[in-house]
């Protein structure tokens, strides 16, 4: 798994093989887990993934600078959703991506959450 803060834009770009992602999308229905992340010297990587289970409501995620880690915590709604999410881009037999930003009015992602992109283990655009 490699996650990249992108300063840029704001966002934080996550790539991932098929099973990191089945892996990943376990944890965050579970409401539990610490996930570890590849690191390039001198580039924005963060060390990895922690999930949390919180009371909510919905799915915040965020950024801890001090760790370098991305946090996801939220009520179990919220994170089935995600999760869900999850395993579709894992089960996607073509390239793509899911963008999961917060706009007013979102079904699960609480208001301040950091825009996340995760890309297709088959790349980051479709094939087809």
């Amino acid at each position: 798994m490699r996650l990249v803060s992108d300063p840029g834009y704001g966002e934080v770009i996550l790539s991932a093989s098929a099973e990191e992602l089945t892996e990943l999308a376990s944890a965050v229905a579970q409401g539990e887990g610490l996930l570890g992340s590849a690191l390039s010297p001198g580039s924005d990587a963060l060390r990895g993934v922690e999930v949390r289970g919180t009371s909510g409501p919905g799915v915040l995620i965020h950024r801890d600078a001090e760790r370098q880690v991305l946090v996801i915590g939220g009520d179990t709604a919220g994170r089935a959703v995600l999760a869900e999410n999850l395993r579709d881009m894992a089960t996607a037999d073509d390239g793509g991506h899911l963008h999961v930003d917060h706009f007013p009015g979102h079904c699960h992602l609480a208001e301040g959450s950091l825009p996340l992109v995760v890309d297709s283990p088959h790349g980051g655009m479709p094939t087809r």
